[in-house]
């Protein structure tokens, strides 16, 4: 048998009802690799006193029968996710200290559905950044690295600590957050799958807020199957989001039938980007074939607003945060640094608790807001929000799914872009247009670069069909056969 940390959720669960291993032996192997991941700065908070009693729990329930659809499962929560008396900062100092007295709805969800907690995980601050090295915490480290190159790469963001920590094996998979390619990004650059649900498909109550109408949470997983069991899991109508969405859950397992012959797949025209790097246009074209080889037929189609995605993603995205992080004020909770007056407090505060990125972000969105800018800019940029997810429509009335690559680029070095914000926005040229537009995309890790680092590939669908999608994904996963794992997995074996 495969090691206890090399299992995907399926293959744990299988092992579980077969009486294989025991939660606990699961939950210890995890713990085991948890700690031997530690340079890579995944981890900010680790649970393993709560691992192993939930981990109790779920041998007592799989000793009765009554196993659970998540039961014994390992997990890495992002540090956005609110969790009952454990750490939550969201990466930032003007959170330090602060122990939720509530769970989020989704890690809620998990842990009613048999999911363990082993620990809490880095993040950019506020989910505001493409490499996780914006956190107050220090940066993440990529599992993965260039042969003969040491530097540590990043590993995308914000979510890269969940990245990180699913591909050294710390974790049998984890939660993100994706406002403009934040599970998908990150994904891509380690080689595992990552989800980004249909916005409202799963609950954003308890998930500390950057932009709420770009915001949702998804599973990141070694496989497709995985995320279709844990998405599952996740999702659900939820009376305390306003944002939730009230339709039904299927069966995304169920979805993965291995067919989809008569399908049509979008390929969008203006997602071959000038400059684009030659081997990330060799893998979506291998991609196109794949889909030929499995019985889709591939459309080209026009997405002709995509170049106007970005721009008006970091107006409204800044917007939305520079209102959300209005509440931290040192004067209810997290970090309080005194002050002669209460605006002084309030200066001081903000001046040590904010990073450059959320400062610079919270600027930005304070101008598109304010008096004489509101239309010209805030205004705008929504209107221009509307006419993408039209494209979407249009697009979706000639076809199932579309397929595009999931980033620019494979991994780059910490530090490398980190003064070119220009550089970083632009790693989420591919992200973006499905936030604003509200779909489900899963990226799929499908080849790796002539630097031998992973690259991913992105299926887009229609509002609350990831079914479609993770059969897209599934077929893609199939032909890819990408089972190359990092080259210092500190968790592995």
């Amino acid at each position: 048998m495969s090691a206890l940390t090399d299992l995907t959720i399926a293959e744990a669960r299988d092992g579980l009802a077969a009486r294989q291993f025991s939660a606990r032996e699961l939950a210890e192997a995890h713990i085991a690799a948890m700690a031997a991941a530690r340079p890579l700065n995944a981890f900010l908070v680790e649970t393993p006193e709560r691992a192993l009693a939930m981990a109790a729990q779920s041998d007592a329930r799989l000793a009765r029968g009554a196993a659970l659809p998540m039961e014994g499962m390992p997990l890495a929560i992002k540090d956005l996710f609110c969790t009952e008396g454990v750490l939550t900062t969201a990466g930032s100092r003007i959170l330090d200290g602060f122990m939720p007295p509530y769970e989020s709805t989704v890690t809620a969800k998990l842990w009613q559905a048999g999911a363990v907690l082993l620990g809490k995980v880095n993040m950019d601050e506020f989910a505001m950044g493409s490499s996780t090295a914006t956190c107050a915490h220090g940066p993440v480290e990529n599992p993965w690295r260039r042969p003969g190159d040491n530097r540590p790469l990043v590993p995308g963001g914000s979510s890269g600590g969940s990245a990180a920590a699913v591909a050294a094996r710390a974790a049998i998979a984890a939660t993100g957050t994706d406002t403009g390619g934040s599970i998908r990004q990150p994904a891509s650059f380690c080689g595992i799958v990552g989800l980004k649900p249909t916005y409202g498909r799963c609950s954003r109550w308890g998930i500390v807020a950057f932009a709420s109408s770009l915001d949702q949470a998804g599973p990141m997983t070694r496989s497709v199957r995985d995320a279709a069991i844990m998405l599952k899991a996740m999702s659900g109508h939820d009376p305390k989001d306003s944002t939730s969405a009230p339709v039904a859950v299927p069966d995304f397992e169920a979805a993965l039938t291995g067919e989809i012959k008569g399908l049509r797949i979008g390929i969008p025209r203006e997602y071959r980007l000038d400059g684009m790097p030659g081997e990330i246009e060799a893998l979506w074209q291998r991609g196109i074939e794949w889909i030929k080889d499995a019985g889709a037929e591939p459309v080209e189609i026009s997405l002709k607003l995509t170049k106007y995605a970005l721009p008006a993603y970091y107006i409204i995205a800044p917007a939305e945060a520079s209102s959300n992080l209005a509440r931290y004020d040192g004067v209810r909770f997290g970090l309080r640094v005194p002050g002669r007056s209460l605006d002084e407090m309030y200066e001081n505060t903000r001046a040590a608790g904010f990073g450059a990125e959320v400062r610079r972000r919270v600027l930005i969105g304070t101008y598109v807001l304010s008096a004489g800018y509101y239309d010209a800019y805030y205004l705008k940029a929504q209107q221009v929000r509307t006419l993408i997810a039209r494209d979407f429509a249009a697009a979706f009335e000639r076809c199932d799914a579309l397929l595009t690559p999931t980033a620019p680029s494979a991994a780059f070095a910490i530090g490398e872009k980190q003064d070119d914000p220009i550089a970083m926005y632009l790693n989420d040229v591919f992200t973006v247009p499905v936030n604003l537009a509200g779909l489900p995309g899963l990226s799929v890790p499908a080849g790796l670069s002539a630097e031998e680092l992973p690259l991913g590939l992105q299926v887009i669908g229609r509002a609350f069909d990831e079914a479609t999608v993770l059969r897209v994904g599934g077929v893609i996963e199939s032909a890819a056969g990408f089972t190359a794992k990092p080259a210092i997995p500190p968790g592995g074996d």
